[in-house]
């Protein structure tokens, strides 16, 4: 019996999502980034999201999503006996027939509805196809979650899950001045416990990552946000700009302060239910 050469057991680590793939592959099975392109960071700090090739597949616990066309994405499952997802309830492409679709208990419903949240999340369970898209141009941000990790996320912007993750909503006070001249912004947290999942964004535009140190801080035009591990807070900060004799006006932009990550996207569309 021939042994195993030490070349065999190499692998290669995703440069976005940090996991490890065969030698030989081309993109990130975890997450779909090119393999053979490097991370693209700006002399700030900012790494552009990976544009994910056409046609590209990723695979989540026994199942798998392939990535189809480019200027409005199209995100395609096939899910595996005993697999579910969950997702925004207008964002269904298609699906096979046999694809069984129910409802998310929710709670908080009156809350959501004030807070311009989505009312209503579906959940399709294998085995069969269903495919997923946004109505707008922008990319697809794919982000494996490991065990223990949380991430918040604006209101209109996930674009499916898988059941292993856990959801729910957190209210950042304050924000209201910026966007909803009311309740404040409400964002979708995602929770893992034991398993990893995958999440699944929508980005308008192009969409960019930076990685903040603790106790770094930056500012944010608060449509420009995206999403932010749960451990990088969210403040507002007022900064009035004054035009001398004719008075001046003020400007509202939200500080988020390190560590962990933050994502921008560099298009923001006014939804009507804000």
């Amino acid at each position: 019996m021939s042994t195993p050469s030490a070349e065999s057991f190499e692998r290669l680590k995703c440069p976005w999502c940090q996991s490890l793939n065969v030698r030989a592959a081309l993109a990130c099975q975890a997450c779909g980034a090119p393999l053979d392109v490097a991370n693209l960071v700006s002399e700030s700090g900012w790494r552009e999201c990976p544009r994910i090739r056409d046609m590209t597949e990723i695979r989540f616990s026994n199942s798998t999503c392939q990535v189809e066309g480019e200027i409005v994405p199209v995100a395609e499952i096939n899910l595996s006996p005993g697999d579910a997802i969950f997702f925004e309830h207008h964002v269904m492409l298609w699906k096979d027939g046999t694809v069984p679709l129910t409802l998310m208990p929710l709670s908080g419903g009156l809350k959501r509805a004030f807070g311009g949240m989505p009312f209503l999340i579906s959940v399709a369970t294998g085995p069969g196809r269903i495919a997923f898209s946004r109505d707008a141009t922008g990319e697809l941000v794919v982000l494996p979650l490991h065990p223990g990790m949380e991430i918040d996320v604006r209101e209109h912007a996930f674009l499916l899950s898988s059941h292993q993750i856990q959801y729910s909503f957190v209210r950042i006070k304050g924000l209201a001045n910026i966007l909803f001249g009311g309740q404040g912004m409400y964002m979708d947290r995602f929770v893992t416990a034991g398993s990893p999942g995958l999440l699944i964004l929508h980005g308008y535009g192009n969409v960019f990552e930076r990685t903040l140190k603790a106790g770094e801080s930056i500012m944010l035009e608060p449509g420009a946000f995206l999403y932010k591990d749960s451990s990088v807070t969210m403040d507002v900060e007022f900064q009035k700009l004054g035009t001398g004799f004719f008075g001046g006006t003020t400007m509202s932009l939200a500080r988020v302060t390190g560590p962990g990550r933050v994502g921008i996207q560099s298009m923001y569309v006014h939804h009507k239910t804000e």
